[in-house]
């Protein structure tokens, strides 16, 4: 049976609920403070239309990541260095986390949001199991890797959103510094498991 059509209505509306919902996130001091009636209103579409398109606010938020995510996941899997899976492990890890850090820092609070999302562990959501499993596979191919699981949790651990809001929102570190003390810090961690 071919595929349906999504109706140009019902596109232009998920579009418009997505935009309301990127800019609302964006202006808000507390991505908590983004209710669903808030983006219903902002995007001009009944709160039932935003339910039956998302299912609840977590799926809005998980929605708005994916529009956004799309190109750094199309880059990771299939792009070239530094990103790609043909690039050296070495050169690809910190690319990746770098990649994770960027991402949080042009959106803190889509990023904040998604991991505020939901009520389980925010290890176990898909966004981030699949960061982790990339990390983690890049860094089984640098030799002398037995824990890359962990080492690939304790290195993403330094992207959390949470973080990145405290150090650039409470202590003003700058995104140059934040990048370049995560690569520091990575180069260290690398280092080390590439001596044993």
């Amino acid at each position: 049976m071919p595929e349906r059509k999504e109706r140009a209505d019902a596109v232009r509306n998920r579009e418009a609920v997505l935009a309301a919902a990127d800019s609302l996130f964006a202006r808000s001091d507390s991505p908590r403070s983004v209710s669903m009636d808030d983006v219903a209103a902002a995007a001009g579409v009944g709160k039932g239309t935003l339910f039956r398109r998302f299912g609840d606010r977590t799926g809005l938020i998980h929605a708005l990541y994916e529009a956004r995510i799309q190109p750094v996941r199309e880059a990771v899997e299939s792009g070239p260095a530094p990103l790609g899976p043909s690039t050296p492990p070495h050169e690809r890890v910190p690319a990746l986390l770098d990649a994770v850090l960027g991402f949080k820092l042009d959106n803190r609070h889509l990023a904040l949001a998604l991991e505020e999302s939901g009520s389980g562990s925010p290890y176990a959501a898909g966004h981030y199991a699949w960061w982790h499993r990339t990390v983690k596979e890049t860094l089984e191919r640098i030799p002398s890797a037995p824990t890359a699981a962990f080492t690939a949790h304790a290195l993403l651990a330094a992207t959390r959103a949470d973080l990145v809001e405290h150090l650039t929102g409470e202590l003003n570190t700058t995104p140059e510094q934040m990048r370049q003390d995560l690569a520091d810090y990575t180069a260290r961690v690398l280092g080390r498991r590439g001596n044993g």
